[in-house]
């Protein structure tokens, strides 16, 4: 049975879904239908329990391995077999598991400014009722005790943004050669010529893919009475009745607010030493993400009130 030739492995929040949608219009290459198996996060069956919205997380891991390679199984002959799992490069029990399974992968990274991506990460789960503090800063002080705790990968928005560790990780098991990183504002800015530049990578024709779809950027519903009864609600349902509830909490969301200058500068600190490590091991510079940012963006596009957020982010 199949298993990837290729894997979009991190990060969360820096354009994996969209990069993943604009890869499977190429006629050389098939991408999994589930976008996330996140089939090397564990050895066997998920845990059950977790932070808020954790357990509905881990009843969508393709864990079973005969399930998983049945996600490769209709692949055209000849054509490139991909998934996208955006925490594979956080963890490094995963590194290893794929180097064991397929050393030869080819392994795509998107990275975004880490106090950015963070941000994007804590609206997420603010605007879908999750998370119970209503502001980055002292969400990201919480940290610890939730990794402590048990939480999912999706709740460590300072760890994941730590890409120097993880990458001299992923290349203490595979050669530089088999990773292809990139900016994830080269995919806003530049689509063509990123998909270009991963096409090449894959081996597959350049010229086919010219655009990588629109994106919404979460709402922000504000802090208030409504907003606390609502997450409360939606953090006791089940997933099958939260739908309606998390379209209750976006309805008045308004756009995602940039970060104040006061908010980065508390938490650039998390980050400069390994962006100091990080551009060692690329040879890359990247500080500009340890200045002040006047703006900040996503890939375009506020999701009209009442929508539901689909489920499973310039330079950036």
């Amino acid at each position: 049975m199949p298993l990837p030739d290729f894997l979009i492995a991190g990060v969360p929040k820096a354009g994996t879904t969209a990069l993943h949608t604009a890869l499977r219009r190429h006629p050389d290459l098939f991408l999994s239908r589930v976008k996330e198996p996140k089939f090397f996060l564990t050895d066997g069956p998920p845990p059950h329990t977790g932070g808020p919205g954790d357990a509905d997380t881990y009843r969508e891991h393709v864990w079973r391995r005969t399930d998983y390679e049945a996600l490769f199984a209709d692949a055209p002959p000849g054509a490139l077999t991909g998934e996208s799992t955006p925490f594979y490069l956080y963890d490094t029990a995963a590194q290893r598991r794929i180097h064991a399974l397929i050393p030869e992968v080819k392994i795509i990274l998107t990275l975004r400014d880490p106090v950015e991506r963070a941000h994007s990460n804590w609206t997420h789960l603010w605007s879908a009722g999750l998370e119970p503090i209503g502001d980055l800063v002292r969400a990201c002080e919480a940290e610890p005790k939730r990794i402590a705790d048990g939480w999912g990968h999706f709740w460590h928005y300072t760890g994941l943004g730590r890409y120097g560790e993880q990458l001299a990780h992923l290349f203490s098991l595979f050669p530089r050669e088999q990773v292809l990183i990139f900016r994830y504002r080269d995919v806003v800015d530049r689509p063509a010529a990123t998909l270009d530049q991963v096409c090449a990578f894959l081996g597959v024709r350049t010229g086919v893919l010219t655009e990588v779809p629109r994106q919404n950027v979460t709402a922000h519903p504000q802090a208030g009475a409504r907003h606390a009864v609502l997450a409360t609600l939606r953090r006791r349902l089940p997933a099958p009745l939260a739908g309606p509830v998390e379209g209750l909490l976006q309805r008045r969301g308004q756009a995602r607010r940039p970060l104040e200058w006061e908010q980065r500068q508390r938490l650039i600190p998390c980050f400069a030493d390994d962006i100091r490590l990080l551009q060692e091991l690329t040879g890359d510079d990247y500080g500009d993400w340890l200045r002040h940012r006047p703006r900040s963006g996503g890939l375009v596009g506020v999701r009209p009130p009442g929508q539901r957020q689909a489920r499973n982010g310039r330079r950036s």
